[in-house]
């Protein structure tokens, strides 16, 4: 049986019937994970190991796990600060900041690796520039700060043993609106955004895993929103850039993903641009989707595979590692 390109949210913190049958239709090829689907650790590695056992080759496990206030795991894990923090950081100490950087992904990844689940969509590579649901997400609103301490936190995740997605690309911390609640237009020519935002993305292409788009329109660029863009995605981020990973659409259930028509639509839409799969997080607009979403869906099974996490240690061995406490100390001592 083949993945499908299609990662979907989950009604609570046990399989139900409706999710057993819901993740065996042939569209779906993984689920995303949200506090709804946590209560503790211990039930999280239990979901994550029935949602495993359904399907051959087990569908990809994954999560916005980022820290600050995008942590979706928190009883029993530690408290992770925001990535501005170590933006501010960089400022006051440099080789600190990369440091603590590094120790940021490491720790955020070991423990959502331990937990079962493959893939944290991070890091954040949007700027600090205005955005109300970007915000302090943001390393920095400088590109090459955001570029070193990315750099960092990579290395952190790669030695954990999980994959990097980058996001929101071609960059989403510039404009204020909110994509989840409104439409989001970027005004500026393709010139400005290739000397700001872009530049981490760039910097950075070779090292990523996957890259997660923005649901962002570009009129001076394109009259789609990025992650609806065969511009974008095609000529940008796989000409230009040279990118060989993953690439996902976000959430087609935020509003700014609507003016695609509906789920099915907009799931086919963000496909044929260039995605390698889309993301359907709210369980009932799953439904609606599954609903008339037919069988002929495309083998996403090579791009999700590739995707899968590798934890380097267990709990026992964890423990044995002397730099473990500290850093974790650290970093909630960053918190407060």
């Amino acid at each position: 049986m083949k993945l499908g390109p299609i990662l979907a949210g989950i009604q609570s913190t046990k399989l139900c019937s409706a999710d057993r049958e819901q993740l065996q239709h042939p569209s779906i090829g993984g689920v995303v994970l949200f506090a709804h689907n946590f209560e503790n650790r211990e039930q999280l590695q239990d979901l994550c190991q029935s949602i495993r056992e359904l399907r051959e080759p087990r569908l990809l496990l994954a999560v916005d796990q980022e820290g600050g206030r995008v942590q979706r795991f928190t009883n029993g894990y530690t408290c992770l600060p925001p990535l501005a923090r170590l933006g501010r950081l960089y400022d006051k100490s440099k080789q600190q900041a990369l440091d603590y950087a590094y120790r940021h992904g490491r720790v955020m990844a070991t423990e959502t690796l331990l937990s079962g689940i493959d893939l944290s969509f991070a890091p954040v590579l949007d700027l600090d520039r205005g955005s109300c649901v970007i915000g302090n997400r943001a390393l920095s609103e400088d590109p090459q700060i955001v570029i070193s301490l990315a750099e960092a936190y990579l290395a952190g995740m790669r030695d954990a043993g999980m994959k990097s997605t980058g996001k929101h690309f071609p960059g989403h911390g510039s404009v204020e609106p909110d994509s989840h609640v409104d439409e989001v237009c970027d005004d500026r020519p393709l010139t400005e955004l290739a000397a700001s935002d872009l530049q981490p993305f760039q910097a950075l292409a070779g090292k990523l895993d996957a890259i997660m788009m923005a649901h962002v329109v570009y009129p001076a660029v394109d009259r789609q929103a990025a992650g609806y863009s065969d511009y974008w995605i095609k000529t940008v981020l796989r000409g230009q850039l040279d990118f060989q990973g993953t690439v996902f659409s976000d959430d087609l259930g935020m509003f700014a993903a609507k003016v695609a028509g509906g789920l099915v639509e907009r799931a086919r839409l963000s496909l044929d641009a260039g995605c390698d799969a889309a993301l359907i997080c709210n369980p009932s607009e799953l439904k609606l989707f599954l609903d008339t979403a037919g069988d002929d869906w495309p083998d996403a099974s090579p791009a999700l595979m590739r995707l899968y996490g590798h934890s380097r240690l267990d709990d026992e061995q964890l423990a044995m590692v002397p730099e473990w406490l500290q850093w974790t100390r650290s970093l909630e001592a960053m918190v407060t």
